[in-house]
């Protein structure tokens, strides 16, 4: 697939960067963790073994065993771009985790965030 360069950067690289914006804020890397294993379907061992095996975004996305159900009701602005109107699938799927992580990070309840 040809694309942004973000899609071939490895999920390891990204995995701290999420934390640390959690923690940041009085979060947890085991809540940044409950808010991936929601969206991906992986469990905490699965997650924990693409981040060991470093596979890109891209490879985590599509290795993931079910994108939840009501992952199309994420709604809102990641970085000045609305992430229901992204055209592309893989990008979108990248933004809607960033918005899980922005609303964890900004302090909104976990049960509200896994919508």
């Amino acid at each position: 697939m040809t694309g942004h360069r973000i899609f071939r950067t490895a999920f390891a690289k990204l995995h701290p960067m999420y934390v640390q914006k959690a923690e940041r804020k009085g979060r947890t890397r085991e809540e940044v963790d409950e808010v991936i294993r929601w969206l991906t379907g992986y469990d905490q061992a699965g997650l924990d073994r693409q981040i060991a095996q470093d596979k890109d975004i891209e490879t985590f996305f599509a290795e993931a065993p079910a994108l939840h159900p009501h992952a199309s009701l994420i709604k809102g602005v990641v970085c000045g771009v609305r992430v229901e109107e992204v055209d592309d699938p893989l990008m979108q799927k990248i933004r809607w985790l960033d918005k899980l992580v922005d609303e964890l990070a900004k302090g909104k309840a976990m049960e509200k965030i896994l919508r």
